[in-house]
């Protein structure tokens, strides 16, 4: 029988896919606390489902930064495709223009810029670890000429994590899965240990160094495409990518892969979106397996997710088939769950919709909920725009420039 859900494939994958390879994709840092914390917190949001309205005819369709998709679900850059699938991101690629969707490129990608590019027919994202001002300009600049349509910098990954199964596993990257954008780099076929465990940066992929909020001007210098942070997690952060003009968030703990002991994305997207107010575009991933899941974040505040682990589970099971029957799984769960609450456009949903678990009811942080009632205030016309944001600044310790 064919895969019928997300589980299915996660299954059918873990039984053709070599069990170190397994590991790497699957597991999470330490103790994998915040890896199973995105599940449990996503399953423990409840719907409140409406009816008497008419719902035969639904759209699923949004836009993201003015692309237009079929429906609000994007594939999240992941490296290392060919370790499951020899096309790798050239599959997942022509997969994402098959179901009408953006593909993210990651820098270390087994297929370069250049090939994806002329492999995809859809629009592209292309992921940046910055490596320095040399080879983020370079990277900058050929994903911009190959005409990806967006710069997504991943910024939680300020320093190596430590994987404690790779360690175990002493993983190595298999030679298939060298990273395509750096080959001119390949000096010696001797698999490198530095991508063992606890290491200090990719095998044949310069370490990655932090960039600062300071440094964002410069990056956006580089180029015309709109620049995506991924990885914001705070309030305090997100309110500093806006006032350096950022185009889009990516809420994410990065599939809890790199630090253990945080709070799921979904319990930190309220905070981002009620921080940010509309001034630039909020998406979520880590944790994505029904399109209630879907539904539950776009509820609260996202303008669409990223899937990122089920892409290997399609790929591992069939190819560029197995990643579009992936996505086509999730947009009819996606648009199933929308019709039983009420909706026909993805416009409509709100967090109405939502039952929250106690932990998600309040606040953390009390300023949010003042932050919340100036927003009220500035809907209502009773505070301009500027003072809002003075006083949302003011609140969240944010100085002027």
């Amino acid at each position: 029988m064919e895969p019928i859900n997300l589980y299915d494939f996660e299954s059918r994958a873990e039984s053709t896919v070599p069990h170190n390879v397994w590991d790497y994709i699957s597991r999470g840092s330490q103790d994998g606390i915040a890896l199973k914390r995105n599940r449990s917190m996503l399953e423990s949001i409840l719907l409140r489902p409406r009816f008497l309205r008419d719902v035969r005819k639904r759209n699923l369709s949004t836009t993201i930064l003015g692309e237009p998709i079929k429906f609000p679900i994007m594939i999240a850059p992941a490296s290392r495709q060919t370790m499951v699938h020899p096309d790798g991101e050239i599959a997942t690629a022509r997969a994402a223009a098959a179901s009408g969707t953006i593909m993210g490129l990651s820098t270390s990608s087994t297929k370069s810029i250049e090939e994806v590019a002329q492999a995809a027919s859809g629009p592209l994202w292309f992921q940046l670890f910055h490596c320095g001002k040399e080879e983020t300009t370079s990277l900058v600049r050929r994903a911009e000429d190959s005409g990806y349509k967006a710069i997504c910098l991943t910024v939680d990954t300020p320093i190596p994590s430590d994987k404690e199964m790779d360690i175990r596993n002493s993983w190595q990257t298999p030679p298939e899965a060298y990273p395509g954008n750096f080959l001119y780099k390949i000096t010696s076929k001797t698999p490198s240990n530095l991508d063992s465990g606890i290491s200090e940066g990719h095998h044949m992929r310069p370490p990655t160094i932090p960039l600062t909020f300071e440094q964002l001007p410069w990056l956006k210098s580089l180029t015309r495409l709109p620049i995506v942070i991924k990885g914001i997690r705070t309030a305090e952060d997100a309110a500093l990518c806006v006032k350096y003009d950022i185009d889009g968030i990516v809420v994410s703990n990065h599939g809890g892969r790199q630090i253990d002991c945080t709070l799921s994305s979904i319990e930190t997207l309220p905070e981002v979106v009620t921080a940010v107010d509309g001034k630039a575009e909020i998406y979520f991933d880590s944790g994505i397996r029904r399109g209630s899941d879907v539904l539950k974040a776009l509820a609260l505040g996202a303008k669409g997710v990223f899937i990122g682990r089920p892409i290997f589970w399609g790929l591992a099971v069939n190819g560029q088939a197995g990643v579009e029957k992936v996505l086509d799984i999730l947009y009819r769960e996606l648009d199933l769950v929308m019709a039983y609450c009420g909706f026909t456009s993805v416009d409509q949903i709100d967090d109405g919709i939502l039952h929250l678990p106690l932990e998600m009811e309040y606040s953390r942080i009390p300023y949010i909920e003042e932050i919340r009632g100036l927003a009220d205030l500035h809907a209502k016309g009773l505070i301009s725009r500027n003072e809002f944001d003075s006083k949302r600044e003011s609140l969240l310790g944010i100085e002027k420039q």
